[in-house]
């Protein structure tokens, strides 16, 4: 399925569409994954959460960002969460995409804005994990990341499985807190795997490598053979349970999501809200086929050709964006 990959990749770059997405709310099936699109509600459904023995990590949707005021207004939401998940006793740490507040506008300002969401999630106690994204963002990000560390110990970051480097970069930052993804861009066969095989074999080592040499390891995937194989290891190595967690994507394997829970695992929803969905909601069609099944069976008649099916919806968004230029 690379070419399906491909397109709903292309679907998630593009500005449009993402605009047009935010003025009509989470149609399309969307709903499904994503939390809401405001602090209450997202508040609501991590409550649900933890009364599940479930925690969370929390992601305020935001791309495209390429104005100050928009970073800064970004930067405001995100305090916002913080002060929301500890007025009400939530267990949930944040996510934030650096982009989201200022790194593609200019690198200074954006340690800015994330030296005040690091610092006012501290006076909380409360992780903050800088959520990776292109290449040609990955090594900013972890240069922020070391610096605003030299102030605080609350932060953390990704290690994407299909870039080359991953291996370099794990062992580099091992004294950190990290969550391990298999990657869910489009990146050039110059700095990244191509082959699932290839992925889902460096995925399992740099699982295998935290887990032994780590601080803590968010394991963030929905294969089951993955997880199956974490809980041997862990086992034949006799590694505590305090040492990691299960992550998946709120709205995705929740049986999973509450069988391990109930095993005694750590395990951590992703949970993502706000307006500004569409853009994760395209990549999270793109990772895997039978998330394409989750939306479209909500959306279109069951007869309705799944692939078809979300073609269609990205047709219409397409024709939205048209009709309100």
């Amino acid at each position: 399925m690379p070419l399906l990959r491909d397109f709903f990749i292309q679907l998630s770059e593009n500005q449009l569409l993402n605009n047009a997405a935010q003025k009509y709310g989470l149609k399309l099936g969307a709903q499904s994954v994503v939390a809401g699109t405001n602090i209450e509600e997202a508040i609501e459904s991590m409550k649900e959460l933890n009364r599940l023995g479930i925690s969370c990590t929390v992601d305020n949707l935001g791309e495209f960002v390429y104005e100050k005021s928009e970073a800064i207004k970004a930067k405001d939401e995100i305090l916002a969460v913080i002060e929301a998940i500890h007025e009400n006793g939530i267990d949930s740490h944040i996510s934030v995409k650096p982009s989201q507040v200022g790194l593609d506008i200019d690198y200074d300002f954006c340690y800015d804005n994330l030296m005040e969401i690091v610092g006012k999630a501290h006076q909380y106690n409360m992780h903050v994990n800088f959520d990776q994204e292109t290449y040609d963002r990955l090594q900013p990000t972890f240069e922020l990341m070391e610096k605003i560390s030299e102030t605080y110990d609350n932060i953390g970051t990704v290690i994407q499985a299909y870039f080359f480097n991953a291996k370099e970069n794990i062992e580099k930052y091992k004294d950190y807190r990290l969550r391990l993804v298999k990657g869910a861009y489009k990146e050039s066969a110059e700095v990244a795997y191509q082959d699932k095989l290839d992925i889902d074999l460096n995925f399992i080592e740099l699982i295998e490598y935290h887990l032994l040499h780590g601080k803590f390891t968010s394991i963030a995937t929905h294969d089951h053979n993955v997880i199956n194989h974490v809980k041997q290891f862990v086992k034949d190595h006799n590694i505590s349970k305090d040492k990691f967690e299960f992550q998946m994507l709120y709205g995705f394997r929740k049986e999973m999501q509450l069988e391990l829970a109930k095993e005694g695992y750590n395990f951590c929803t992703y949970v993502p809200f706000g307006s500004d969905w569409y853009g994760y909601f395209m990549r999270r069609l793109a990772e895997r086929p039978q998330n394409i099944n989750l939306v479209t069976k909500q959306v279109f008649n069951k007869k309705t050709n799944t692939v078809l099916g979300v073609a269609a919806a990205a047709f219409i968004l397409g024709r939205l964006t048209k009709r309100n230029k």
